[in-house]
């Protein structure tokens, strides 16, 4: 079996952090959907590693047509203090029928990378991700992830970090 076979095709994402000469590791999450028809990515063979992984929200406020809050997968956000790291009175999550016409990304595979190369898009990291050597986030692609500095994360996206945790 040739070693090309073996080798995972690189996203988007991946290409721009090439490109960008940040060092990244690629890893795959079995996925299934739940009731709803919606994917949903299997963290858990992680065990007490599975807070590493953070989840993309897509939010709007009252100021702010669109911005991203990036935040662990064992974790909720807090809308009061979104609104209120990013200058708004009041943040809602963007309803998932209109997800994928925003950003570009089926809801699953929304990664802040993607979206602030291609939107723009004010990113809002927690700050739960400061302390540790490497977050995993989307790499766009459902079931995707790529592990990466939480300060290259930061500089390639142009984020804020803040608390965000309810």
């Amino acid at each position: 079996m040739s070693k090309k076979k073996n080798k995972i095709e690189k996203t988007l994402v991946e290409k721009i952090l090439d490109r960008n000469k940040i060092s990244y590791r690629q890893a795959e999450f079995a996925t299934h959907e739940d009731s709803g028809g919606v994917a949903k990515m299997d963290t858990s063979i992680l065990n007490e590693k599975e807070h590493l992984v953070y989840k993309t929200l897509v939010c709007f406020g009252n100021k702010t047509p669109a911005l991203v809050a990036v935040i662990p997968v064992t974790e909720h956000l807090s809308m009061k203090k979104l609104a209120k790291n990013s200058g708004n009175k009041k943040c809602e999550l963007l309803p998932l029928k209109d997800l994928e016409k925003t950003t570009g990304y089926v809801h699953g595979a929304n990664t802040p990378i993607g979206i602030y190369f291609k939107h723009h898009f004010p990113i809002f990291l927690d700050n739960s991700m400061v302390s540790e050597e490497n977050v995993a986030v989307s790499s766009g692609k459902i079931g995707r992830s790529v592990f990466l500095k939480p300060q290259d994360l930061q500089k390639i996206t142009h984020a804020k970090f803040c608390d965000l945790l309810e």
